[in-house]
């Protein structure tokens, strides 16, 4: 292909490859100096054009970043933390974990700044100046400690710094761990979303608002249009935020600003939201709870079988589990995709599957689909991933 110019049409931006500069410069060097100038690979003529050919190429393709910086689907790193700004959202820095903790005490209680510890010693943060509503309340808490720091269910247990009327804190469900860095595909996902936010409706702008939250995992915004109460409980013209992650107000504040007036808002945890004219507004909201899973695989050997085989099988079940959303069941048919995916040639695959049982922990093994509650998230339980001969 004969040396073009960089250029731009429909399709994008046009640069010339490498063979097309190299192989001009030669025809232009033969223009300059005559056709009989040798110019094989090993001479140092050529030598030096591959070297001009290579810096040219080296610089097409940075044209060719910049260009593709412009865009949201292509920009990458930087580039495209700066175009996502036009949307009015920023690339997420990496996160605290957070955990709702359980506070026993004397109803009306205040606790100033209120700070709990773990087992392993993580400090783990209440927000500033709550009141106890009762004897118990739940409130989410972030540790002091930034990054994935786990905590399982009753791990966070001691108050460290004890006051009157503050009894005891646990956690009931275990901590949602801390982000990374939002990755460019995370990111190109949420700027896709938050063109909700200006809005094309009030529903779309709330989800897009919860999904720009610091530390927000996985959530769902369901919303009862109706004139009664839908088979979720869910109360007629209102919506019910399920949200895994993220500090309290900083989701009662996403759902106050952008689900519209008028609108109930319904879940298993509320906040007092005040907004700047000094008005104070409850936002309910929902914590998911957790369904773990069980799941028992056996397999036979095949051309080719390794024992490796066993751990990618496990790992490739506990990934999907874990990419599923609030409220997504466990289907049969999802767990047996994950098995399938070790095999690279299903023609004569390395091993074949000779029993698959799943449930919820507990409850007996079989092959039927596990339900999950509107409000919840399925969990890794115990996967088992034997082989017979």
């Amino acid at each position: 292909m004969a040396y073009v110019a960089p250029y731009v049409d429909d399709a994008g931006l046009h640069i010339p490859s490498y063979v097309d500069i190299r192989d001009d410069l030669v025809e232009q060097y033969k223009i300059i100096f005559g056709d009989d100038v040798y110019l094989d690979p090993d001479s140092q003529d050529y030598q030096m054009i591959s070297a001009y050919a290579s810096k040219t190429y080296d610089t097409m393709q940075l044209l060719q970043i910049v260009y593709n910086n412009h865009s949201p689907k292509t920009a990458v790193g930087s580039g495209l933390s700066s175009v996502v700004k036009l949307n009015g959202i920023t690339r997420k820095a990496a996160s605290y974990s957070t955990c709702v903790l359980t506070l026993t005490g004397r109803q009306g209680t205040e606790i100033a700044a209120g700070v709990c510890k773990d087992e392993q010693g993580n400090l783990w943060k209440l927000p500033e100046n709550i009141t106890l509503t009762g004897e118990t309340m739940d409130i989410t808490a972030e540790c002091d400690t930034i990054g994935a720091i786990e905590a399982m269910p009753g791990t966070i247990n001691i108050i460290n710094t004890p006051q009157a009327g503050w009894i005891a804190v646990t956690n009931k469900v275990p901590a949602v761990v801390g982000q990374p860095v939002e990755t460019d595909l995370e990111l190109r996902v949420r700027q896709s979303l938050s063109v909700a936010l200006p809005s094309r409706n009030m529903l779309d702008g709330t989800r897009a608002a919860i999904a720009a939250i610091e530390g927000v995992t996985r959530f769902y915004v369901y919303d009862n249009d109706t004139g009664i109460t839908d088979g979720n409980g869910i109360p007629s013209h209102s919506i019910c935020a399920v949200v895994e992650g993220g500090l309290d107000a900083d989701i009662a504040e996403a759902i106050y600003l952008h689900k519209g007036p008028g609108g109930g808002t319904y879940g298993n945890t509320a906040y007092d939201y005040m907004n700047p004219d000094g008005i104070t507004t409850r936002i309910s909201y929902s914590r998911p709870s957790y369904t773990a899973v069980d799941v028992a695989v056996t397999v036979k050997r095949g051309t080719g079988y390794t024992t490796d085989l066993l751990d990618i099988i496990k790992t490739n079940i506990e990934t999907y589990i874990n990419s599923l959303s609030v409220g997504d069941d466990v289907p049969i048919t999802g767990i047996l995709t994950a098995i399938t995916a070790a095999v690279v040639l299903p023609t004569n695959p390395a091993f074949r599957l000779a029993s698959l049982t799943i449930a919820k922990a507990g409850e007996s093994p079989g092959l039927t689909d596990i339900e999950i509650v509107y409000d919840a998230l399925a969990e890794v339980g115990n996967i088992t991933v034997t082989e017979v001969g």
